[in-house]
């Protein structure tokens, strides 16, 4: 004789005979069998989700950690000769630091898709941003990209990077099915990058310019655009930016010393050549902690430009292979984030800021091994300064947020 629980033991065999969790939308299931399979569908995505956010954030911690040792090391030598004050480079780091954690955990509880509600709003306060810094900025070595607002400073242009993939997502997203139209694309595409490079190249900032425009072509690319649009596009911007590359005295340099940095070792090529030094010093495991010879004013911005080379010196071939890893490795949880991101927003969303990050490292590696020319931007995540910090961890935390969000959630109107 079968007693009360004999329904709900078949119904648990019933569950555990079906191999297909999409039976829940069978109507001849058994509404026992359905809810298991229900609960169990929800429980697996949560628990892929945390580890995506874990495999996310671990990387990003790491390379923290390494430019906190790294940022101990190089900016030493600077912080007694301007400030009197080995560690004030290092304390002033590890405050950014913690306030770039406080973005990231306050972004990653914003629904992202709140950011496309108010993309253009946000657009428009960093152009204006960058207006306001070509109007009252600071100059230093010649260029004006940044405001003074008591004892720090605000650099516009990191968050120009962020609020461009914004905008062009939010954008992309809307005109999704009319992207085949080449007056959808264009008009929208080049007003928005028109906009931005022209109050970058202002300043004048060639090389936040490249990241922008990248992250840009990677958004492009992934939305429903045409590959002939894209393609077209891109040639335009190469000649742009070749043009761009050479149409100053100082770019014109840094290509040259490039090319042949010990033709000029005093030079054009003096950054190069002494940050092949140090990497070429430290060997397969380094010189040791602390032990770098480059921070000793041999090599111009140790602690932010070249912080790798720092890197490099003092813990070798293992230690520059290692960051590079991390790197790869949050890029790779970047990308499997934006392929299963709920709606096309969240996946362009997803694609720019991991490309954005990505391209900067990878613009910043090549300027310090000398295979690609040095263009002045930091190391995300390792490299000192603020505004980067905090803008870059921050978006960060979007995507932790993507990865979280269910198809399931509505969007907001």
């Amino acid at each position: 004789m079968t007693g009360g629980n004999g329904g709900v033991d078949q119904a648990t065999r019933m569950l555990e005979a079906v191999p297909d969790p999409n039976v829940e939308d069978d109507e001849d299931a058994h509404p026992s069998v359905r809810e298991q399979i229900r609960e169990r569908r929800v429980a697996r995505a949560l628990n892929l989700s945390d580890r995506r956010t874990v495999f996310l954030v671990v990387p990003v911690v790491m390379l923290i950690i390494v430019g906190l040792g790294a940022m101990l090391s190089a900016g030493s030598v600077i912080s007694i000769r301007e400030f009197g004050d080995h560690l004030y480079y290092i304390k002033r780091q590890a405050v950014w630091v913690g306030l770039g954690l406080i973005a990231l955990t306050g972004s990653a509880r914003i629904p992202y898709r709140f950011y496309r509600k108010y993309a253009l709003l946000i657009f428009a306060v960093s152009i204006a941003g960058l207006v306001a810094t070509l109007v009252v900025g600071d100059v230093r070595g010649g260029a004006r990209r940044w405001i003074e607002v008591g004892p720090t400073t605000i650099q516009a242009a990191e968050f120009a990077k962020l609020a461009t993939v914004i905008v062009l997502a939010a954008v992309l997203a809307k005109k999704d099915r009319l992207l085949g139209s080449l007056g959808h694309f264009v008009l929208p595409v080049a007003a928005v990058l028109g906009i931005v490079a022209a109050l970058l190249l202002a300043q004048p900032d060639f090389g936040t310019t490249l990241i922008i425009v990248g992250a840009a072509f990677a958004v492009i690319f992934a939305s429903s655009a045409p590959v002939g649009f894209v393609v077209g596009l891109g040639g335009i911007a190469a000649v742009l930016g070749t043009i761009g590359a050479f149409s100053m005295d100082y770019r014109r340099a840094r290509f040259t010393g490039f090319l042949d940095p010990f033709a000029d070792p005093l030079g054009n090529g003096h950054q190069a050549v002494q940050s092949l030094v140090a990497l070429g010093t430290g060997g397969w495991f380094g010189v040791g902690l602390g032990a770098s010879r480059a921070r000793w004013s041999f090599l111009p911005n140790a602690h932010t430009d070249f912080i790798f080379a720092i890197i490099g010196e003092e813990t070798g071939l293992v230690g520059a292979g290692l960051v590079i890893v991390l790197f790869a490795f949050f890029a790779g949880v970047g990308i499997r984030i934006a392929i299963t991101a709920p709606d096309m927003f969240g996946r362009l969303l997803a694609v720019g800021i991991v490309s954005w990050v990505s391209f900067q490292a990878l613009i910043n590696v090549g300027g310090v091994v000398a295979v690609l020319p040095i263009t002045g931007v930091p190391l995300p995540f390792v490299s000192s300064g603020g505004n980067a910090m905090i803008i870059s961890l921050a978006a960060v935390g979007i995507l932790v947020n993507i990865s979280r969000t269910r198809v399931s959630e509505p969007t907001p109107s």
